[in-house]
């Protein structure tokens, strides 16, 4: 029984490497320095980080840092899971890899970042701030991804 576990184990990893190897081919076909679409994608990943090395408070820059790290940390497993169940991906990554590198890695941990910092400054709650932020990431920015072919949803 070990042996037919493996077995179908060792299948599923080819799978994944040929799914990996064909995303890699697709990136180098479509998306690699050819398009706007890419284009948009390292300045959403570049922006939000110089934005954010300017008016980052240095005098709290490890507990703000240390916040948007949590942030990325969650986003990224629930990209991942989102995108290895189908539910979602993104069309033109920056590196294949990692497709939803620019906005789990930049735009919205360095947005969440941000409003903890001004919460934190201007002694505002954090709760209804970061709530009217994801609510503007749900319902503005991201269906304006979907619009622009940065982002698309798979299922229901």
């Amino acid at each position: 029984m070990a042996n037919a576990q493996m077995d179908k184990f060792d299948k599923i990893v080819k799978m994944t490497k040929r799914s990996t190897d064909a995303l890699i081919d697709y990136w180098k076909e479509f998306a690699l320095y050819s398009s706007f679409e890419y284009w948009m994608m390292v300045a959403i990943f570049l922006v939000p980080l110089l934005i954010l090395f300017f008016k980052i408070d240095k005098n709290k820059i490890f507990l703000v840092g240390f916040f948007g790290y949590s942030i990325h940390v969650i986003f990224a497993y629930v990209d991942s899971y989102g995108k290895h169940s189908g539910l979602w991906n993104y069309p033109f990554p920056i590196i294949p890899a990692l497709p939803g590198l620019a906005i789990d890695s930049s735009l919205v941990p360095v947005t969440f970042m941000l409003v903890y910092q001004w919460t934190l400054n201007n002694k505002k709650n954090y709760y209804v701030y970061s709530i009217i932020t994801a609510v503007i990431f749900s319902f503005i920015i991201k269906p304006l991804l979907v619009e622009l072919g940065l982002f698309r949803m798979y299922g229901k």
